[in-house]
């Protein structure tokens, strides 16, 4: 039988070749609130996704993101699907997305994997290592703050607002003299943080069992970065949020520029 290993990574993947072969032609679109929308590259990704994981783990529950919840999930075991986490980019004929699945267990999460449709790569961890997967063939990720590029998150919600909002950090002199900022707008930018394709990623919201983070956090988490929550706590507790580090340098130098707007907002 196929392990939960490979069954993420096939998965991912699978989801990858949909959203690779549907890129720049034509695609409607299904509105879901103001300002999101899924387009028919993210139901035709999800399905090819969800079918594998139904054939392969026919006890266990999906989350989809554009399906919702199905199946009883009697053993405690849950797959998150993103996939695709970048709609707005792909729309718009940019190729920074990626395609999220990860298993929750009652023990947490245990294999995940984020692919990246275009570059032909599937990060992925087993619960213990953590790799990147090109043409059959795995290697480690080894997380570095070299590059001094943190990935901020833009996009709503913000419940830390007003007290705290990611994008002033990219006007706080401390951050000016220390980073660089990148915005890409999809959360393949988690997983180049275990990659050491990027020094940190910061993001507001409440990202409990999400679909766009569970991935990325696993790989990260495999890797040896540092993560918690934008006070410092452990991922989905407090204030929530997330500070994903590939170092601890790194990780306090950030939770100083968030704490800054933290305590100021509660003065």
């Amino acid at each position: 039988m196929i392990t939960d290993g490979d069954l993420v990574v096939a998965a991912a993947a699978a989801g990858a070749a949909v959203v690779r072969a549907r890129y720049g032609g034509p695609l409607a679109r299904v509105e879901k609130s103001a300002g999101d929308f899924a387009t028919e590259a993210d139901i035709e990704a999800e399905r090819a996704v969800v079918d594998l994981l139904r054939a392969a783990r026919p006890d266990d529950a999906v989350v989809g993101e554009e399906s919702g919840r199905t199946g009883a999930g009697g053993a405690g075991r849950t797959w998150l699907v993103d996939p695709l986490c970048g709609t707005l980019n792909y729309a718009a004929r940019s190729m920074l997305v990626a395609v999220n699945v990860a298993l929750r267990t009652s023990g947490g999460v245990t294999v995940a994997a984020c692919a990246d449709p275009f570059a032909g790569e599937v990060f992925w961890t087993d619960g213990s290592g953590a790799y990147v997967r090109r043409d059959g063939v795995d290697e480690a990720l080894t997380p570095t703050a070299d590059s001094r590029l943190v990935d901020v998150n833009l996009d709503p919600p913000f419940p830390n607002g007003p007290g705290f909002r990611a994008v002033r950090l990219l006007a706080h002199d401390g951050f000016v003299e220390r980073f660089r900022p990148r915005v890409v707008s999809t959360t393949l930018a988690v997983a180049w943080v275990a990659a050491g394709r990027r020094a940190a990623y910061v993001t507001d919201g409440h990202l409990q069992d999400s679909v766009h983070f569970a991935a990325g956090i696993a790989l990260c988490r495999a890797a040896g970065c540092v993560v918690t929550g934008l006070a410092g706590q452990p991922p989905h507790t407090g204030v929530g949020g997330l500070v994903v580090a590939a170092d601890r340098p790194t990780h306090a130098a950030l939770l100083a520029l968030v704490d800054d707007q933290l305590s100021a907002g509660a003065r």
